[in-house]
């Protein structure tokens, strides 16, 4: 239980920073402007679903393309904090990352935005995808693992959740609070990132000291 509740935390505030479904909330309104509530709700629901589809089959079958394709986990780590902290730092400086559209980009997307842009790369980006992979391989139990997948669909159901009350919520957070909200999660991102990053580099550094000691 001392194990699961920080893992478990972890894992949420990472991946509900990640997934960012407040931020979403004005591009999700502005994509969808025109629709009724009905339409709304079943792009929401579409949207939820399919990212969190994606990101259990990356977490899980995560470590099957690193040995398929010969990728190490510390390799991996290095390249998902540089990508996490780029997240992270767009989020501090209140921008939008991968979820600016221009207006020819909402047209082209209009058919089916519950997919593109929505659930990917908006709800279910890289970032998200590539945390998902690091916190499945520091799960060395399946207490760990099960914790790892409550967490997820936890995450996605508040962001069903979020996404569907987004017409009331802006008004109430307005856009003041909107960007404090962000700013305060980019910060708390960049920091997963160097613990990510320092958690990949330490193993590399280590085995190339250990190799010139060994080096006569």
């Amino acid at each position: 239980m001392d194990t699961i509740i920080p893992f478990a935390l972890l894992c949420f505030t990472s991946f509900f920073t990640l997934t960012n479904p407040l931020g979403t909330m004005p591009v999700f309104l502005t994509m969808t402007k025109g629709l009724d509530e009905s339409e709304r709700q079943h792009i929401i629901k579409r949207a939820t679903i399919i990212s969190f589809i994606i990101l259990i089959s990356f977490t899980f079958c995560g470590q099957f393309l690193f040995k398929f394709f010969g990728i190490s986990t510390n390799g991996f780590r290095i390249a998902a904090g540089i990508i996490i902290l780029k997240i992270g730092y767009d989020m501090l400086q209140a921008r939008y990352t991968n979820t600016k559209l221009k207006d020819e980009e909402i047209k082209t997307y209009a058919n089916d935005i519950s997919i593109t842009p929505l659930s990917i790369p908006m709800l279910c980006g890289p970032g998200a995808i590539a945390n998902g992979i690091i916190l499945m391989d520091d799960a060395h139990t399946w207490e760990l693992k099960i914790t790892l997948v409550v967490v997820i669909a936890i995450v996605y159901l508040l962001t069903y959740i979020i996404l569907r009350l987004s017409t009331r919520l802006v008004s109430v957070i307005g856009e003041t609070g909107n960007n404090v909200m962000m700013r305060l999660m980019g910060l708390i991102l960049m920091v997963i990132a160097v613990e990510c990053f320092v958690g990949g580099v330490k193993p590399i550094l280590i085995d190339i000291i250990q190799s010139s000691h060994l080096v006569p």
